[in-house]
């Protein structure tokens, strides 16, 4: 649908014969070239939306949650590992809305016919963030899940250790609870063995339980290659030279 634009130009009548009507006729000169630009952009801007629409490829809920910004410790789950009941047993009763939930994270029209109100479904938005979460958490223990996490490792999307001793050393998101709202996520240590906040203030509100707390303890003992020394230097305080004494 395209806007149009009106717009209006009041000119004054002028009785004089020559200032007057050279003026009105620039109007006229500015108001053709005016409107003949502003159809051709809105031409212009039409033709690239429809290629934009049909060369566009499309996004899934799954790819769009993970790519929001604040997301980027989050790894997509497939569609197959969702679809199976067995993966979901216990989910039903954490997460309100359940079947909603479920049927707009795969994309799917809802089996259910009651139609919902902006704030249900707003409701169930909420529900969906929560249901894929505990559901993440599940599936990065997998195989395949472990590999999506040991892809974004090694592009160091976690971020990295800010203690200096640890040389920058690559981290990984865990839980302190796998219960939903009891803690937000950190990124953990391999080197110094010690957890700390997300590099970005948009990470600190994730769940801690959409990880889980025992995810980079497995990652490190399926890769055991990965795992680095202990680092067990610390700063050491002195005066004028001399260590400070501790009593």
């Amino acid at each position: 649908m395209i806007s149009t634009t009106v717009v209006r130009f009041k000119v004054f009548h002028s009785s004089t014969t020559g200032f007057g009507q050279m003026m009105l006729r620039y109007r006229e000169s500015f108001l053709h070239k005016f409107l003949a630009i502003a159809l051709k952009e809105s031409e212009t801007s039409v033709e690239e939306s429809d290629v934009s629409g049909s060369e566009g490829d499309y996004v899934s809920w799954v790819s769009w949650f993970c790519n929001l910004k604040g997301h980027e410790f989050f790894c997509e789950v497939d569609d197959d590992y969702m679809q199976d009941d067995f993966n979901l047993c216990g989910l039903s009763s954490q997460v309100p809305y359940y079947d909603y939930a479920l049927d707009l994270i795969l994309d799917v029209e809802s089996s259910h016919g009651d139609k919902l109100d902006e704030e249900h479904n707003s409701l169930v938005d909420s529900a969906a963030e929560m249901l894929y979460g505990l559901i993440h958490s599940r599936y990065i223990l997998t195989s395949k899940g472990m590999s999506a996490m040991l892809e974004k490792y090694n592009s160091n999307e976690f971020g990295t250790c800010p203690r200096v001793y640890c040389s920058e050393q690559s981290c990984l998101p865990v839980g302190q609870s796998d219960i939903p709202r009891s803690s937000y996520v950190m990124i953990y240590c391999p080197q110094c063995e010690d957890i700390y906040l997300p590099r970005t203030r948009y990470q600190y509100a994730i769940d801690g339980a959409y990880f889980g707390s025992t995810f980079p303890h497995l990652f490190l003992m399926t890769y055991g290659h990965l795992k680095p020394q202990p680092d067990a230097r610390g700063y050491v305080p002195k005066v004028f030279g001399f260590k400070v004494h501790k009593p």
